[in-house]
């Protein structure tokens, strides 16, 4: 039976409400409220239906640091998949903010410690049941607010190409897993780059879908309108192969349109000629940008001219402010959806989890724990949303209709827009002894090209493009119009064949 008030707590209730209700009014409701109760109290003892949990799986277990290079793993358990699928053989790590049924989800956090989910997220089931086998969970960043490797509670990932350097974030062990081979494939989660950049940064293939295009059931939830999983591969191929296992409609994400997957793989083949490529100007240059960088991608642009492909400079001065423009969606957003209302809310239809609603409510008892960036973003979406009522929120909204106009525009004379993915290669990691600020620095310096169209909901790869003189990873990104994800693999597999010199400039 569902607890319920007295007289005096619903007229407290009411005075948070804004009602000045009498102790008549207060036992008049009460009364009125004993209906309403009993509709709950059957809805509580109502069995909840969740998505079946198909394969046998260890509970796993934390790695000893001697065997977790790089930091990577979060957990490590054995899955089984299919006998025969698209993925058959293939390894999998899953990133530590998706489901996976008797397996710790903790989301990069002290907050959610020790959670165990009863139920695998949709991709997890396409995955095993496409023949891959999972291998363990891979460490994500603290609730996936950082584009850098340092912020996660279980330590910062090392990055496995440049020892030492920071291997991107929110899905920092996902690609250093990737990277270093000890995994072929993995899931990321994108809500502002955190696919894109760790795949520069570690050299490997990372792809923001279409929003909507894969299904977030069972994905820890950030914004609505900014969530978005894909996959993370040494290889373009690889990529577009897990994209069609994981694409496609679950009938239970709300953010999903009923596009269906396709057969991503099929012009893989296709050399770059009559592809029309507009090389962004508004995608160089940036603050602290550096021009090994730039300079590599203006390099890509000349080879794909070279070899048939169409490159015409152009401009779209929205790309410039996109990330302003995202900033409050995501801020805002996040902190009414993932904080205030638990990771769910309502006005939703979707799968609930009751136990992560129950476990998530106790942020508030180890706020203090959180990283500093999640801090800082949970300060000033509540400062800001609290302040001035929603306002900014949907003033940016409606600010990112113009911004998805300007890029469908642009697309419609274009297939394909390039940039650089991050406008820096990987740095060192921060030490314990660093600022704050430099924290908050190193975590969304990176985010100017990426976090636009994860706004706007194009899909958007990044590819490798070679490296720095000093052996740094350098990402490519392409952005393609909406549900055009065949068209972003034909130009990422172009660029995956041409050999790169390292890109020395003085």
């Amino acid at each position: 039976m569902i607890d319920r008030p007295d007289a005096e707590a619903v007229r407290a209730a009411g005075a948070e409400l804004g009602l000045h209700l009498s102790s008549q009014d207060s036992a008049s409701f009460l009364g009125l409220m004993e209906g309403l109760f009993e509709a709950y109290d059957l809805v509580a003892g109502m069995h909840t239906p969740l998505p079946e949990v198909k394969y046998d799986r260890s509970p796993g277990v934390r790695p000893d640091p001697n065997d977790n290079p790089f930091n990577a793993w979060a957990v490590k358990t054995t899955i089984k998949g299919a006998a025969n699928g698209k993925l058959s053989g293939k390894t999998v790590a899953i990133k530590d903010n998706v489901n996976v049924a008797g397996v710790t989800m903790e989301n990069g956090s002290t907050i959610l410690g020790g959670y165990v989910p009863e139920t695998d997220a949709t991709i997890v089931t396409r995955l095993l049941d496409a023949g891959a086998d999972i291998h363990g969970k891979s460490v994500c960043e603290y609730y996936c607010a950082s584009g850098g490797s340092h912020t996660s509670a279980s330590g910062p990932v090392e990055n496995p190409v440049v020892p030492g350097h920071n291997a991107g974030g929110s899905s920092s062990g996902s690609a250093a897993l990737v990277a270093a081979g000890i995994v072929d494939m993995a899931t990321g989660g994108d809500q502002g780059g955190s696919i894109r950049i760790p795949a520069a940064f570690c050299g490997v293939v990372g792809l923001k879908p279409t929003h909507g295009l894969v299904p977030y059931t069972g994905v820890f939830p950030v914004e609505l309108t900014v969530d978005h999983v894909g996959p993370i591969t040494r290889t373009v191929a690889d990529n577009a192969l897990m994209l069609e296992v994981m694409a496609g409609p679950d009938g239970l994400d709300p953010r999903q349109t009923g596009a269906p997957s396709q057969d991503y793989s099929k012009h893989l083949g296709s050399p770059p000629r009559g592809l029309k490529v507009g090389l962004l100007a508004e995608g160089f240059e940036h603050p602290g940008a550096e021009t090994e960088v730039d300079v590599r991608i203006r390099e890509v642009a000349d080879r794909l001219s070279t070899q048939g492909a169409e490159v015409e400079e152009v401009s779209m001065p929205l790309h410039a402010a996109g990330a302003a423009i995202w900033t409050p969606i995501f801020l805002e957003g996040a902190t009414e959806l993932m904080m205030r209302q638990n990771a769910y809310g309502t006005n939703m239809k979707g799968v609930f989890l009751e136990s992560l609603l129950d476990k998530q409510s106790r942020w508030k008892e180890q706020a203090d724990d959180m990283s500093e960036t999640l801090k800082l973003g949970l300060l000033m979406g509540h400062y800001m949303s609290s302040r001035h009522k929603g306002r900014y929120y949907g003033k940016a909204q409606n600010l990112n209709r113009l911004l998805t106009a300007a890029y469908d525009d642009l697309l419609a004379r274009f297939d394909v827009l390039l940039m650089p993915t991050t406008p820096m290669a990987t740095h060192p990691l921060p030490g314990p002894e660093v600022s704050r600020e430099t924290i908050v620095e190193r975590a969304f310096a990176m985010i100017p090209n990426t976090a636009p169209s994860c706004a706007s909901g194009h899909p958007s790869i990044s590819v490798p493009a070679g490296t720095t003189g000093d052996g740094r990873p350098i990402g490519a990104m392409f952005i393609a119009a909406k549900l055009d994800e065949k068209t972003l693999y034909r130009a990422a597999a172009a660029v995956e064949q041409l050999s790169f010199e390292n890109a020395a400039v003085e």
